[in-house]
Formats: C-alpha cells, sequence, structure tokens
C-alpha cells in the first residue's frame, strides 16, 4: 500500500514566481548556476548551488556551504516572499514541452516507503551526491525541489485531474526561458480523501529522476529523527517532496555515449572488430529507428550499427533484465571488449551526453578531437524502466534522460 499526504507548500507568490523557479540543481554545474543566477539574488539556485557565493577554490561541500544556502532560503523567503499555505494541499503540475502535455500529482511520500521498496529504484546513488544533499537538507531544513515518480495511472484519479485542470484557476502558469511550460493548481480540497484511497490500492511507485533527492531525504531522516527524542513517525521529515506522473504521459530521451579514444586501435581494425559482432554501414541516420540497433559517429561519418543475430540469440539467455537494455547490448559487446571501457561509473575515458542536446553536440565533441567515437542509442521505455525496478536491479549508468524538467523553488516542503 502506498502512502501519498497532501502538505503545506512553501512556494512563491505569484507576482515572483518567474525569478524564484529555478532548474534543477543537478542539471548546471556551478559556471552555469552562477551564470543563470547572475543579478537575480531571487533565484533558488542561489540555496540549491550555494557554492556560488564562494570563490571557485573553495570547499563545495564544506559546512559553510550548507550554511549560506540556510540563510540564502532564508533571505528568499522575505524578499521575494515566500508564503506557506494554511492547510495540507495536494498540487497539480503541468508541464508542456512541444506541443506534448504531462499533468502529476505534487504531493510528499513516505520514507518508510522509499527504504522497503514500495517505492522502487532504477539506478545506484553515488555516496558524495548523497552528503552533499542531505547536507543541503539538514542544513535548510527544507526539500527545495521535487522528485520525479510514476505509476501506473488510475482511472478515477485521471479523471479529477482532468476537471481541475480545465475548470479551475491556476496558482502558477508561466512559460520559462527554454521554452517548456509550469503549471501548477492547487486541488480542491473535496478530492484529498480520493487521492489518499485510491493511491492506497497502488502496489508501486517508480522513481523516474531524482534518486540521489529521494536517497537524501532518507538519511536525513535519520538525522533527524536521532535527534528528536519524541519522534512518533508523523514529523514531515518523514515524507518527501515527489511529483507524480501516469506513466502513459512519460517521454524518455535517450543517453548518448561518448569515448576519447579507440583503445589502441586504428580506425580500420576499429570497425573490423566491430563487425564481429554488429552489422555496419554508412548511413544518414544520426538516431536509430528501432531497439537493438545504434548509430556510430567515427572520422566524419554515421554509421549504422544493428547487433548481429548470434548476440541477441547469446544475450537471451541472460537472466538479468538489464541485460537486455540497449545500453547492456553497446556496453557488453563493444564499449567493453573493444574500446576497454569496464566500468562506466568510473572509467574516466567515457563521457555520457543527455539527449535533449541532440546529435549534434555529438558531432561537436568528436570534430573537435577531444573524443574519437560517438554512440547514440534508441531510448529506453517506461516499462523497460519498471520491470528492471520490478526485478530488484539497476540500470546501466546514465540509461534515462527525462525532458521536460520539474522546477525547483515552485514548491518547498519544509521539514
Amino acid at each position: 500500500m502506498a502512502v501519498i499526504r497532501p502538505f503545506k507548500a512553501m512556494r512563491p507568490i505569484p507576482e515572483m514566481v518567474t525569478r524564484v523557479a529555478s532548474v534543477p540543481y543537478d542539471v548546471v554545474n556551478t559556471d552555469e548556476a552562477r551564470t543563470l543566477a547572475k543579478d537575480n539574488p531571487l533565484s533558488l539556485l542561489n540555496c540549491t548551488r550555494s557554492e556560488i557565493h564562494f570563490p571557485d577554490s573553495f570547499d563545495h561541500y564544506a559546512k559553510e556551504v550548507y550554511q549560506k544556502a540556510k540563510e540564502v532560503l532564508e533571505e528568499i523567503k522575505r524578499s521575494a516572499p515566500l508564503v506557506i499555505d494554511e492547510k495540507p494541499n495536494f498540487y497539480l503540475y503541468k508541464l508542456v514541452m512541444n506541443g506534448r502535455a504531462q499533468t502529476g500529482i505534487a504531493a510528499t511520500f513516505s520514507v518508510n516507503d522509499y527504504d522497503n521498496d514500495v517505492i522502487k529504484k532504477h539506478e545506484k546513488t553515488r555516496k558524495e551526491k548523497e552528503d552533499d544533499r542531505t547536507n543541503h537538507i539538514v542544513t535548510t531544513e527544507a526539500q527545495t525541489g521535487p522528485v520525479f515518480l510514476t505509476y501506473k495511472g488510475v482511472a478515477a484519479i485521471d479523471q479529477v485531474v482532468e476537471k481541475v485542470t480545465s475548470e479551475e484557476k491556476p496558482l502558477y502558469n508561466f512559460t520559462a526561458a527554454d521554452g517548456i511550460q509550469h503549471t501548477v493548481w492547487k486541488l480542491p480540497a473535496e478530492y484529498n480523501q480520493l487521492f489518499v484511497d485510491e493511491m492506497a490500492k497502488v502496489k508501486n511507485f517508480y522513481i523516474a529522476d531524482g534518486h540521489h533527492r529521494a536517497a537524501s531525504a532518507s538519511r536525513a531522516r535519520k538525522v533527524k529523527m536521532e535527534k528528536n527524542t519524541e519522534h512518533t513517525g508523523a514529523e514531515e521529515y518523514n515524507f518527501f517532496i515527489a511529483v507524480l506522473f501516469p506513466a502513459e504521459q512519460l517521454h524518455i530521451l535517450p543517453y548518448y555515449r561518448v569515448v576519447m579514444d579507440l583503445n589502441g586501435n586504428s580506425k580500420e581494425e576499429f570497425l573490423n572488430t566491430v563487425a564481429e559482432k554488429f552489422s555496419i554501414e554508412k548511413t544518414l541516420l544520426k538516431e536509430p529507428r528501432e531497439a537493438k540497433s545504434f548509430c556510430m559517429f567515427l572520422g566524419g561519418d554515421w554509421y549504422l550499427l544493428k547487433a548481429l543475430d548470434a548476440v541477441l540469440a547469446s544475450n537471451s539467455l541472460s537472466s538479468s533484465v538489464g541485460d537486455h537494455l540497449d545500453v547492456s547490448i553497446l556496453q557488453n559487446f563493444l564499449l567493453q571488449p573493444v574500446l576497454g571501457i569496464d566500468d562506466p561509473r568510473t572509467n574516466k575515458r567515457i563521457d555520457f551526453v543527455g539527449g535533449i542536446r541532440g546529435t549534434g553536440e555529438l558531432e561537436k565533441l568528436v570534430n573537435s578531437g577531444k573524443f574519437a567515437v560517438a554512440f547514440s542509442l534508441f531510448p529506453v521505455t517506461v516499462n523497460d524502466l519498471m520491470n528492471i525496478s520490478d526485478a530488484n536491479e539497476v540500470m546501466p549508468p546514465k540509461s534515462t534522460w527525462f525532458e521536460p524538467k520539474l522546477r525547483d523553488g515552485l514548491l518547498i516542503h519544509t521539514i
């Protein structure tokens, strides 16, 4: 049984929403965050990436950085201002990108459900990234941006969402600089119990994006709980903010791979070795049109690679759900044996490019000479994600890129 709760969001007044709301902290680096927040002290990036207030030489994970985040959040709260709703609410959050819409439920979700795998994961997390967000949550006493969850939609919920979004006036409705439209409604309280009851029938939720945010909420709960001698389990730190979208509305973009060198091979040697596992032909395509095929940019040309029948037959014997993903086929039959990329999580010769950047970015990187070869892949499906999660497996690193992204700062959960 999945637990979902309304909450009292801390949020900007409508007149200031475009100044406060920011891109997620983890899609920009420090320099990009500094540029985006320049001349805008109300941007939440000043809080979520508070290292921008210190010299580059300063330790980005020092205690002072998190204390600065707390101070900045308090200042934004006063100056924007940010308001806290008087009663707990569910919120509806609609994203529109290139004419395609998806609408989710913004709520708080149980840390217990995360710990007990009612909320399923498909990625491993990195300790240093967990440490960062845990310290940020504990120090600011706030979850400043939501986790992105998905589930198999419920008809009764979908009907209410359609009614409210078509009839009610939104709290916010704006188009960000990247062209994404963000619209938020407060769900009328008369539907709260319906949402709670219907969601209690759902067996599992799935993390689509935001594994580190969720893991850090769990760790922050442990810190807060240890300090609270009167812990009951009902405190706000026992819950984390997320937006829950029906799976059928989601769109997953691929994650591309670029490798710095050919592992000591000449171009001809590399192609000959690849041909032992894949068919190869020059193509005008820059992205594959079907699964089990790949596009490769090498030496100024694009090639279409298709895994040979013998490769697919041998791979079909694996009992691992993850081994059947395109990202695994590429890794297991080309990147590792031919290019020597033993562990893509740690190997310094490989990098990853989100599909939102397009194949032009792959051409740019290879043509610059920094990388020798690039690969575009067919995107993972939402069913793939759920099947991996249900099997308690994890996807290879950088398998999915969800777009559009939720904004930080629209709805903040204080703990």
